[in-house]
């Protein structure tokens, strides 16, 4: 049923929430996982070469420590996962990218970094629950 799980990751409680369900979706279902992170340039622009870079290069360095981490979690229960970190606009970037693998399902929290709000659908889930044509599963 699924053979590819899309699992967008910040660092937050919700995304380790989601991890979870993530990984026990590809591992009954021998999927592969897709860890995406994606440095919301939105937020800082792409200018070359100022403090705005600077910014931008350090949210790629937590990126992928980030993306190891999940990376790793997935291959200590047997689950074959890749990574991905772009920039962008997250739920646009997940989005693409679940179309692009051709998800069977993404797996994403209700809230991110930006949200603390008991009952509430972030921004970006709520952009990609609206946009994305593959089933979404939230988690809270």
């Amino acid at each position: 049923m699924y053979e590819h799980v899309i699992l967008p990751v910040d660092g937050s409680a919700g995304s380790n929430k989601a991890a979870e369900h993530a990984l026990t979706i590809a591992e009954r279902f021998d999927a592969d996982l897709h860890v995406i992170h994606v440095v919301d340039t939105h937020r800082y622009g792409e200018p070359a070469l100022s403090n705005a870079e600077l910014v931008i290069d350090g949210l790629e360095d937590r990126g992928d420590d980030l993306l190891r981490e999940f990376v790793d979690r997935a291959a200590s229960v047997g689950v074959d996962a890749q990574s991905r970190l772009c920039r962008g606009y997250p739920s646009r970037e997940i989005v693409d990218y679940a179309g692009t693998v051709d998800a069977g399902v993404v797996v994403i929290g209700t809230q991110g970094l930006t949200h603390d709000r008991p009952g509430h659908l972030g921004g970006v889930a709520d952009r990609v629950v609206r946009n994305c044509p593959q089933p979404v599963l939230l988690v809270s």
